[in-house]
């Protein structure tokens, strides 16, 4: 008997089924290409236009405000025109400067003691304090090179020529990370990823679970409601993902040694906004996917943007405008900043509030359109 009997006719059927389901030819061409399209345009390796703050402690002692003087000023433009920092704003006192570090707002903070301007006027050596936010490893290296060269070009540009001194000294300070550990850098932020998978696929598979058990139309007939049955289900899952993120908090202190300088209770409470949005999410996928399989292409649809546009692993504020505000909507971008917050710069509530506050309010979008969804689905 050949073994090829019937190959033509099957061919023929398979074809006829993949042209049919319009989604999977879209996963199969369109999806890759979307993908690819956003994380080539979206992802740059390059540190541009990094928020800093100033604070110039020459220029208010010599009466001339904000302002600063000649000689810190030149300084300041020099950060300006090096396309590498964005001087947005001018403090007058530590506390102001740390308060926008903790925050996240500034990533480099540029420092000018009050003796600056006199000890240049004197041709004597001035130093420049640049502290840097050590929580992103990318900006961290290039804030520190960028500002020794600065100082360096300025130097014999202006001050002494070619072949004297330098009489500007950077004195960077990597704040939040010291050592420089590696595992202080990509653990606080990779907990927001693990968090997407964990959550968003349990949950996918929910309602996809029931229509493939034939199961679902049990669950029709009974007098739950949809948004009663999306918190049900929901339920269990918010609950192992808690626990999930308590079991890496103390796996990362414990075993790769990263120190949490915040609040660890506030670190959970906040977390729980984002476990409740990814599980929505989930929940909505699943009202959407006919088959595990398709329920997973969807949910790679939510994980792949979380982990390149959330600023997990390249800085956001590179990204052209539409991708920086499509950074926005996605869940993961304001829990990497609620966790390196937390464990590393030792943020509270103050600072993340608004992070959690966003989380809460697409958690409750999201829930409402599953919800909505479900119900023109049993209808």
């Amino acid at each position: 008997m050949n073994p090829f009997t019937g190959f033509q006719a099957m061919a023929y059927k398979e074809t006829l089924h993949a042209v049919r389901d319009r989604f999977a030819l879209f996963a199969a061409f369109m999806m890759p290409l979307f993908q690819l399209v956003v994380l080539g345009y979206a992802v740059d390796t390059n540190v541009r236009q990094v928020p800093t703050v100033v604070f110039d402690q020459s220029g208010l002692s010599a009466g001339d405000g904000q302002s600063g003087n000649s000689e810190t000023r030149a300084f300041i433009d020099r950060l300006g025109n090096s396309d590498t920092f964005h001087v947005y704003r001018h403090v007058r006192s530590d506390d102001e400067m740390n308060a926008e570090m903790i925050a996240g707002r500034a990533r480099v903070a540029v420092k000018f003691p009050p003796e600056f301007a006199r000890n240049l006027l004197r041709g004597q050596s001035a130093e420049v304090l640049v502290l840097v936010d050590g929580s992103d490893s990318a900006v961290a290296g290039q804030a520190v090179t960028v500002s020794g060269q600065i100082a360096l070009d300025e130097s014999l540009r202006r001050l002494l020529g070619e072949h004297a001194p330098h009489p500007i000294d950077v004195r960077p300070k990597i704040m939040f990370n010291p050592a420089s550990r590696s595992p202080n850098f990509f653990l606080p932020g990779m907990i927001a990823i693990l968090l997407v998978f964990v959550t968003t696929m349990l949950t996918a598979f929910s309602v996809v679970r029931e229509k493939e058990r034939g199961t679902l139309e049990q669950l029709i007939v009974t007098p739950v409601r949809p948004l009663a049955l999306m918190l049900g289900k929901i339920t269990p899952y918010f609950v192992l993902g808690l626990s999930e993120m308590c079991a890496l908090l103390l796996f990362m202190n414990f075993v790769f040694q990263v120190p949490i300088h915040g609040n660890a209770p506030l670190l959970i409470l906040l977390s729980t906004c984002y476990l409740f949005v990814n599980l929505t999410i989930g929940i909505l996928i699943s009202t959407k996917a006919a088959s595990q399989a398709e329920a997973i292409q969807l949910a790679m649809m939510i994980i792949l943007p979380s982990v390149f546009l959330s600023g997990y692993i390249f800085p956001r504020d590179n990204m052209p405008a539409i991708f920086y505000g499509l950074s926005f909507l996605i869940p993961a971008t304001y829990m990497v900043n609620i966790s390196r917050g937390v464990i590393l710069r030792g943020a509270g509530a103050a600072e993340l509030w608004l992070d959690a506050l966003v989380l809460l309010a697409l958690g409750v979008i999201v829930l409402l359109l599953a919800a909505r969804r479900f119900r023109r689905m049993i209808l």
